[in-house]
Parts: structure tokens; C-alpha cells; sequence
């Protein structure tokens, strides 16, 4: 089992693979973040040391996990490539389009690196380390082995980099989609005071156990993570129009998931996460959105 894990990123995702990391008998975790508050963060986390360089967290690592934004990842990767002449495993779960993924792996193959593309086909938080990935690449195999024990659930998906991403950015169309979608519905629907109804509606049109919370949910989860969710849509577009497909309902996206974390910015933090769909779209209109 792996003894030496760096993690750059030190977000949602890398603190919460870090712990989970540490909780499963890794005993060496080197963080770096662009961000001084993030690494300060770090400090807290059991096990884990807080670097001031991607290349001092990344130097002595056996495994590197690159967990930044989207926006972030070519920069992250390249902040990297000076320490990893000793060809540790660079896994990137960040979710770009298939072409960034290429440039990241000819960088660090490059530098001496063996990457390999994961895409996490699942929110992060409920499951941790163990969330489902598709993986990509000439070197998963190898990661896969060298992670046995640490209770992932991997997928060897196939050898060339970009295909994972590829279905991870089709997913992303939809499920960012459905955040923007419930975004703006239930707020015209309140504004109109219609939106009991239209959540009996939905439920009956396309069934599930609690229309309302699941709307608070999506709605929640853009007001806090839009920025993020926008760069990664972002990402989406690319990934269509790289295929000749115009991205109309993409750009669009990532348009609403932007707004919403402009938004989000004016709201209470408890008031978001808790999730209320009624208190967060009466939140909005009192912002002034």
C-alpha cells in the first residue's frame, strides 16, 4: 500500500481524500494550494503536511493527486512537473474536457510523471475516496494495484487518455444542467407564487420520493459550488464543440451556475445549507437578484 501521497488542491475534494486517505493507514500526506488559507486549512487535517510549492509537495510523493479547480489544472499540473523526475503516478480527478486531459498527460509524461486521467461519476462527499471513478490511460492498471486496500472503487475504462473525461463531461450536461434548470425554475415559480404546484407537477411527470427537497438540493449545491461547476462547464463546452456539436445549452449553463454563485455570495451560509428550498429562493429575491 501507498505510504507517500501528495495532493494539490486542498478544496472540498482534496480535504476530503485526505482524511479519508489518512483514515485508511496512509501515513505520509504532502498538501499544497495556491491558496495561503487553504494551506493554512491543512495544518488541522491529521497526517498531513502543508507544503509552500506544488514541487516540494510533490517531490518525495509515490502517488500525486491533482484535485483543483478546472480552471486551475494546466497550471497545477505544470507547477508539478519539476518534481517528479522519480515517475510517481499523477492522478488528475479534476473534471476537464478531453483535450486539457491530453495537454496534462504530455506535460508530466514529459517531466518524467505517469499519468492517468480519473473521472468521479459521483458527488465527492457522500463517498469519500470510494466514490466510483472511470479510469484512463497506459498507467491505471499500475494505479489501481498500487491503491489496493484503500477501499476506491475504480474502473479501468480505457488506455487512451480522454475517453473517461469525455463521459464525464456528456454527464456533466446533464446533472450541472438539471442545477441550472431547477434554479430558475423554482425561482420564477415562487416569484409567480405558483410553486407548489409546479413541484405536484413535476412529481407527476417525472416521479421521485420528494420533488421539494431534491429541488433545495440542486439549488443548494449551485448557490455554494457555481463558480466551480461554471469552470467545469466551461470545460463542457469545449469538450461539445470539440466534437462539432454546438454548445448551445452548455455556454448557457454555465452562464446560470455562474450567477448562482455570484448569488450565493449575498446569502447567509447557513441559509444555503440548509438546504430549505423556500427560505433560499426568498433569500435571492431579498439580495436583489
Amino acid at each position: 500500500m501507498l505510504n507517500r501521497v501528495a495532493i494539490i488542491g486542498f478544496g472540498e475534494v482534496g480535504g476530503i481524500f485526505a482524511s479519508d486517505l489518512h483514515a485508511a493507514g496512509v501515513t505520509r500526506i504532502a498538501v499544497f494550494d495556491a491558496n495561503q488559507a487553504a494551506r493554512t486549512r491543512a495544518f488541522s487535517h491529521a497526517g498531513v503536511t502543508s507544503c509552500d510549492s506544488a514541487q516540494a509537495a510533490v517531490e518525495q510523493a509515490d502517488l500525486v493527486i491533482i484535485a483543483v479547480t478546472a480552471a486551475a489544472t494546466l497550471d497545477a499540473v505544470r507547477a508539478s512537473l519539476a518534481g517528479l523526475r522519480h515517475a510517481p503516478l499523477v492522478v488528475d480527478v479534476t473534471s476537464v474536457s478531453p483535450g486539457t486531459r491530453q495537454e496534462a498527460d504530455r506535460l508530466v509524461t514529459a517531466a518524467g510523471g505517469r499519468y492517468v486521467e480519473a473521472a468521479i461519476m459521483t458527488s465527492v462527499p457522500p463517498k469519500g475516496i470510494g466514490s466510483p471513478m472511470l479510469l484512463g490511460g497506459v498507467h491505471a492498471a499500475a494505479f489501481v494495484e498500487a491503491v489496493d486496500g484503500l477501499g476506491m472503487q475504480l474502473t479501468l475504462f480505457a488506455s487512451e487518455i480522454g475517453k473517461a473525461s469525455a463521459v464525464k463531461m456528456c454527464r456533466s450536461v446533464m446533472i450541472k444542467g438539471l442545477e441550472a434548470l431547477a434554479m430558475e425554475s423554482m425561482l420564477a415559480a415562487r416569484r409567480y407564487g405558483v410553486e407548489e404546484t409546479v413541484l405536484k407537477s413535476l412529481n407527476d411527470t417525472l416521479p421521485h420520493a420528494d420533488w421539494t427537497a431534491l429541488a433545495g438540493y440542486l439549488v443548494s449545491r449551485s448557490l455554494l459550488h457555481g463558480r466551480r461547476r461554471a469552470e467545469e462547464v466551461r470545460e463542457v463546452v469545449r469538450t461539445v464543440s470539440d466534437i462539432d456539436v454546438e454548445a448551445i445549452m452548455s455556454t448557457a449553463i454555465a452562464q446560470r451556475q455562474q450567477w448562482a454563485y455570484d448569488v450565493g455570495q449575498r446569502i447567509a451560509p447557513e441559509t444555503i445549507r440548509s438546504a430549505d428550498l423556500i427560505q433560499m429562493l426568498d433569500a435571492i429575491t431579498a439580495s436583489g437578484s
